[in-house]
């Protein structure tokens, strides 16, 4: 089980590697299309095609009446391209036209959008709303899973376990600290446990070094 002194020492340990970031400098629109957009792709790749969509169309009403062509150009670098150009005309049209041109704060309106789940929700929540959610990507469903905060199968079972064992005060800030310490630190295939301020608060690493004493 983990404490809440374990939970303080994992946040201190990413606090001291990264920085919160902002995104589209909180605009919602602009942050719930980043988030579909980035959905399946790199960051990288989705900031290319946020930068580039945005910069030809920097409305709603723009990406809502642009030909689905021309935005499948633009967003081609974040990939599955043909459905996403489509998806964020799709949504673009339906805020203009049944949320009067403003994207809702609360979660369940938000999962009434063609192309949002509950990551995307969230994401916009926190990113755009500065509310105390926690999205969770594969990022967070891997390392919280590794870390052993919590031991389930499904990102949604992952989300509602974070929630009850992280203190509130850390939920909006948990997501981007997870997800720049798994692109950097705590990867898929060869985490950098050298480097890892929270080694010693991991599950993972305690049971890998077991298994080196063994040896």
């Amino acid at each position: 089980m983990v404490s809440i002194r374990d939970i303080d020492r994992i946040m201190e340990g990413l606090r001291s590697l990264y920085s919160l970031r902002v995104f589209e400098d909180r605009d919602p629109y602009r942050v719930l299309i980043r988030t579909i957009l980035s959905q399946r792709t790199r960051d990288e790749n989705t900031d290319e095609a946020t930068a580039r969509l945005f910069s030809e169309y920097p409305t709603m009403e723009d990406v809502a009446y642009a030909p689905v062509e021309k935005l499948e150009q633009l967003v081609r670098k974040a990939g599955f391209y043909h459905v996403k150009a489509r998806r964020i005309r799709e949504v673009s049209r339906i805020l203009l036209e049944e949320y009067g041109g403003r994207v809702p704060d609360d979660i369940d309106e938000l999962l009434k959008l063609p192309g949002v789940g509950r990551k995307t929700a969230n994401c916009v929540l926190v990113y755009a709303f500065n509310k105390p959610v926690v999205p969770v990507d594969t990022h967070v469903h891997r390392i919280s899973n590794r870390i052993g905060l919590v031991n389930t199968r499904t990102p949604e079972e992952t989300e509602r376990v974070l929630m009850e064992v992280i203190p509130r005060k850390y939920w909006i800030e948990l997501n981007d600290l997870m997800v720049q310490f798994g692109q950097d630190i705590c990867r898929p295939v060869g985490p950098r446990h050298e480097e890892c301020p929270i080694a010693d608060e991991c599950d993972y690493y305690k049971s890998l070094m077991d298994e080196r004493e063994k040896t």
